[in-house]
């Protein structure tokens, strides 16, 4: 039987929950265990807090053997190498934001200085190069209480990861889908990563089987952005990358939080062969490197 840790909030646990049924689809026995983070039971942002405080938790019971298997959202995940870890990625669900406002709204419909709920400085600064009027709110809390504010009328309109709204069964929710050239979305949004100790052949496996390919060259090439900028994954920086055949784009920006300035760079690489991986990450660094010559660390600053 493996055991997959999860934290215990819905989406969580849902997430947690496709990769137990794609196990179980493959034959091999398989079981959730909550696991509780310092971040569930604390009323902090995010921002204060830390994504960190959600994956460590996870890791430490993954490396503590008290859990087979780690499922994260891969855009939460530190960039840096984890060599005790053995991370695969299944196929990613849409990445685009989402807008879900009273009385069926679109962005464009909001009336002016609207309350919209977003903590992430990357949506915040999009948002208001978007609609410099909004009056932008902080939010916290899973998805039932986001979703609270705006059926209680304290806020006009709510932005979340359609990926999560749609492993949540919420995605009927949204009233806007955005375009990722219009609301770019964070690096490896919507793409979980699947962890097991690197030493636990077997358990390696089992989950090599849940790997895609496509995901896998999109998310390396969009979190070497990261990487390569130095920055966290609450740092005003978005990235897409899509493949067409055998090459691959890639967008990257980085935004100030007033909405007032933006740097947006974009290349195509051909992907191929044993190295492609590697090569999907050399065109992140291509990306970063271009958006640090144009002032990317005073902006992210």
């Amino acid at each position: 039987m493996l055991t997959i840790g999860t934290r215990g909030s819905h989406l969580a646990r849902t997430q947690a929950g496709h990769v137990r049924d794609a196990l179980i689809a493959n034959g091999h026995d398989a079981e959730l265990r909550t696991v509780t983070t310092p971040g569930d039971i604390s009323q902090a942002p995010v921002e204060r807090i830390g994504v960190g405080v959600f994956t460590s938790a996870l890791r430490d019971a993954l490396f503590a053997g008290e859990v087979e298997v780690a499922v994260h959202s891969f855009k939460d995940l530190p960039t840096a190498d984890e060599p005790r870890a053995h991370i695969v990625v299944p196929p990613r669900e849409d990445n685009r934001e989402a807008l879900i406002a009273r009385d069926g709204m679109g962005l464009a419909d909001l009336p002016a200085g609207a309350r919209v709920g977003t903590s992430a400085p990357r949506r915040v600064a999009q948002l208001k190069a978007l609609r410099p009027d909004l009056d932008i709110r902080p939010l916290r809390g899973n998805i039932d209480s986001r979703l609270g504010r705006v059926e209680s009328g304290e806020l006009d309109a709510i932005v979340l990861a359609y990926a999560g709204l749609s492993r949540g069964g919420y995605g009927d929710r949204a009233t806007q889908l955005f375009d990722v050239t219009e609301l770019m979305p964070a690096p490896a949004q919507g793409a979980l990563a699947v962890e097991c100790r690197v030493d636990d052949a077997p358990t390696r496996a089992a989950l090599d089987e849940l790997f895609d390919a496509t995901t896998a060259l999109r998310v390396s090439a969009e979190r070497q952005v990261l990487a390569s900028l130095e920055a966290g994954c609450t740092a005003p920086v978005a990235a897409h990358a899509e493949l067409n055949g055998g090459r691959l784009a890639l967008t990257a920006g980085v935004f100030a939080l007033d909405g007032s300035r933006q740097l947006v760079e974009s290349a195509e690489a051909d992907i191929a062969g044993d190295a492609c991986l590697e090569q999907a990450r050399s065109l992140g660094r291509e990306i970063a490197g271009r958006l640090l010559e144009e002032g990317a660390a005073r902006l992210m600053g």
